[in-house]
């Protein structure tokens, strides 16, 4: 049987509230039953299309563990239309479109992210960093990745934005050499 059989067939029917389905949902994850908060974030979902932190979590699901990115994106679009002011929102769905190098999605993400209350801004800077050297804008990587170094207070996220500037500088003087080589 099951870690939680018990606990999630029996208490599963006593809850009453959104909030408390969705917490359970969210144990069911961490739990590693993946499948389970997928079926139950759906639920809630169908049954309040306007929770948006369900939105949040199951964009989280589907670009962990089904790597469904284009259903990810939406949900996380929807969580940012309907609760904006939820910073956990905007770094997830602010990586995906960097991963998928949405030029104007990017744009836009980071642009809201950083009107908002307790997201964390080293974090958006070191994405909007990552996306300009992947189009291989390495002087706005490199403005990019020097505002997220002075917004961290965390040592090792402070040494991978310092290793993202290394990166970025001999990636600049390599393109240098190959102008001049070239020429």
């Amino acid at each position: 049987m099951p870690r939680n059989f018990f606990f999630t067939e029996f208490f599963m029917e006593t809850y009453y509230t959104t909030d408390e389905k969705y917490m359970q949902a969210v144990e069911e994850y961490w739990y590693g039953e993946s499948a389970k908060a997928l079926q139950m974030l759906n639920q809630i979902i169908a049954n309040d299309a306007t929770y948006a932190r369900a939105h949040h979590f199951l964009g989280k699901v589907n670009i962990e563990n089904v790597k469904d990115y284009q259903t990810a994106g939406y949900h996380f679009k929807i969580c940012m239309e309907l609760e904006p002011s939820f910073p956990d929102n905007y770094i997830k769905y602010l990586e995906l479109v960097v991963f998928l190098r949405m030029d104007r999605q990017v744009k836009m993400v980071a642009a809201a992210a950083l009107k908002v209350a307790g997201v964390d801004q080293a974090l958006i800077h070191d994405q909007l960093g990552l996306h300009a050297e992947k189009n291989k804008h390495f002087g706005d990587a490199l403005k990019a990745y020097n505002k997220a170094l002075m917004e961290t207070i965390d040592k090792e996220e402070m040494e991978g934005i310092e290793e993202s500037i290394k990166r970025v500088r001999a990636k600049m003087r390599s393109a240098l050499k190959y102008q001049y080589l070239s020429e």
